[in-house]
């Protein structure tokens, strides 16, 4: 019995460690994401700055 409850107690830390990890995890893939957003923003505003080629122009090649 002594060694079922010191299993269920091993058990419950690493699930609870386990939890932790998961929560950081998801904590930084949605800091990441707002990164990827701010920058998809100010490169599409710096692209809309740049001059940009006629799509009609033949590349250099032709």
């Amino acid at each position: 019995m002594t060694e079922l409850e010191s299993r269920q107690a091993f058990q419950d830390d690493t699930l609870q460690a386990l939890n932790d990890a998961v929560v950081q995890q998801r904590r930084e893939i949605d800091r990441l994401q707002l990164q990827m957003q701010e920058l998809i923003r100010r490169f599409t505003e710096v692209a809309g700055q740049l001059p940009g080629e006629s799509e009609d122009v033949p590349p250099p090649h032709y």
